[in-house]
């Protein structure tokens, strides 16, 4: 068992990087152990073939330096909160035993998100529970949910500062090259999407701006966590 500090569950490969790929390099950089587990494999998408993906998400991942990377194979378009998807999380959990768990908010406009979020939630607290077994395994809960921004925004209570980490972010992204624009493969015959246009990067350049804006700093990265952020006489000077 190798233990992790956090681990961002995602839908999608590519999920992580484009909404989180900042925070992960900075804490990476930090020192500390980072994993990502995408639940799916992509296959419902427009673009690329899973195969294709996992070679993506495999050079991203080389880029951010991130510990581990697994994913579930829980059906595209089909994450349901069942026994045994909860049970896949549940096990993830108490391989890693992280800190902190990061997973998609509940208000955005692909189902796979939301779905995600309400998995995840729940297996995160069923995991804590004795009563329910894994084999080999001891219950175990993430002391912090924390929750990250994809397509619809929110208001945040806390944004992490990505300045010295946005490029990192922004060249993980660009690894996986059948989903969004890099320049090089701006000829592609494949059909265009939502993310598939040089304006949608664009944009998450601009998201990063505006949100670092906010914080005082040149990038962030927007976050929300329902349990109340504890500072005390050190730790509130240093925000």
């Amino acid at each position: 068992m190798s233990e992790l500090d956090a681990v961002f569950f995602a839908a999608h490969p590519d999920d992580a990087e484009l909404c989180c790929g900042g925070t992960i390099a900075a804490l990476i950089r930090s020192g500390k152990r980072i994993g990502i587990i995408d639940l799916t494999q992509g296959e419902l998408g427009t673009r690329g073939s899973v195969k294709q993906r996992f070679a993506e998400a495999k050079k991203a991942s080389g880029i951010l330096n991130i510990t581990i990377r697994e994913n579930l194979k829980i059906p595209d378009g089909n994450i349901q909160n069942t026994p045994a998807n909860r049970t896949k999380i549940i096990k993830a959990i108490r391989k890693y035993r992280p800190k902190i768990i990061f997973f998609p908010h509940h208000y955005d406009r692909h189902p796979d998100h939301f779905n995600t979020h309400i998995l995840v939630k729940e297996a995160a607290f069923y995991s804590g529970l004795k009563g329910i077994k894994t084999a080999g395994q001891t219950s175990y809960r993430p002391a912090r949910n924390i929750y990250y921004m994809q397509t619809y925004t929110f208001e945040p209570n806390f944004i992490f500062d990505i300045s010295e980490t946005f490029g990192l972010k922004m060249d993980a992204v660009k690894c996986y090259s059948t989903q969004f624009y890099t320049g090089e493969n701006s000829g592609s015959k494949q059909p265009e999407t939502f993310i598939s246009s040089k304006g949608f990067l664009e944009y998450i350049e601009a998201r990063c701006r505006f949100y670092g804006f906010q914080a005082g700093v040149k990038f962030g990265e927007a976050f929300f966590t329902e349990e109340k952020i504890k500072l005390n006489s050190t730790t509130l000077f240093k925000i």
